[in-house]
């Protein structure tokens, strides 16, 4: 009989553990993909805003050297990060895929112009920026005019700003919520434990000798929790990097180090407190408020 209910608390016991281990990872996983999130909010932003580009159309007149002059300058320039040159012959082969149509056979010529897509560095995507480089661009003897997605600019600046302010609040949030999700599965693992604690109080036991175990099962429990959590964050980031290697979430390993590091830490430290305080609260209460 002593026998069976020995095994029934030990498999209590190592339920317990799991549950406590389980919730840790989950909340420790949730906090380490915001922190990826984080992270990368200015790479993610950068991408879409480096979608963005230029359309700068050609004189008729403008000779296959003057081109190549123009392609040479851009590229030189700070802001651009790449161009690419579209004739007039391509752009109505384009036109015809689209519309299902050859508009030249009405027509009888190609009005369209030979064009260069010049795409824009991040940092320089801004209505300010974006009308400084117009300005400069029109400027060239052999551009006919330039066109870009004014207001989509204006949004897309607007938005952004507004995103990256809202992921850094709800970060914190969440933080401050994993800390509370971790201390509550952390006091309740000590809670069940209060007989046990009160119990060696009474015979003698200082105060201290009684918290240091649970002090270093619970740090045990965050740091097994805080391992399974890296597991499954290292297998999330592995995924998000080869469905969207455009956004280069393995290319900082150190950041990536850091974050890591960061919840690993984070997990040890709130169980420790956690545990310490959690103890120390059974420590100060009465025989008779344990049933509370």
């Amino acid at each position: 009989m002593s026998k069976s209910f020995e095994k029934y608390q030990k498999r209590k016991l190592k339920s317990s553990y799991a549950s406590v281990i389980l919730s840790i990872a989950f909340v420790l996983f949730l906090l380490g993909l915001f922190g990826l999130l984080v992270l990368n909010t200015k790479k993610i932003s950068d991408y879409f805003k480096e979608q963005a580009s230029i359309t700068i159309f050609l004189k008729d007149d403008a000779n296959k050297q003057t081109i190549k002059n123009l392609q040479t300058l851009l590229k030189s320039e700070p802001f651009t990060k790449s161009i690419t040159y579209v004739s007039k012959d391509e752009a109505a082969e384009i036109a015809k895929k689209e519309n299902g149509e050859d508009f030249m056979e009405f027509l009888g010529y190609n009005p369209l112009k030979n064009a260069i897509d010049l795409y824009i560095k991040a940092d320089f995507v801004s209505p300010e920026k974006m009308s400084e480089i117009e300005d400069s661009l029109i400027k060239n003897k052999a551009v006919f005019e330039v066109s870009y997605d004014k207001p989509l600019i204006s949004l897309m600046t607007k938005n952004i700003k507004r995103i990256s302010l809202w992921v850094l609040i709800f970060s914190s949030v969440f933080t401050l919520i994993a800390m509370l999700l971790i201390n509550n599965s952390i006091r309740l693992s000590v809670y069940s434990k209060r007989f046990t604690i009160k119990t060696m109080q009474l015979v003698g036991a200082t105060k201290r000798f009684i918290r240091k175990p649970f002090v270093r099962s619970s740090i045990k429990l965050g740091a097994v929790g805080a391992l399974v959590a890296l597991v499954a964050l290292a297998i999330a980031v592995y995924y998000l990097n080869l469905n969207f290697p455009e956004f280069g979430f393995l290319e900082n390993i150190e950041l990536l180090a850091i974050l890591f590091g960061g919840i690993f830490l984070l997990g040890i430290i709130i169980t420790w407190v956690s545990a310490f305080f959690a103890t120390q609260r059974f420590l100060n209460l009465r025989t008779d408020q344990l049933y509370y």
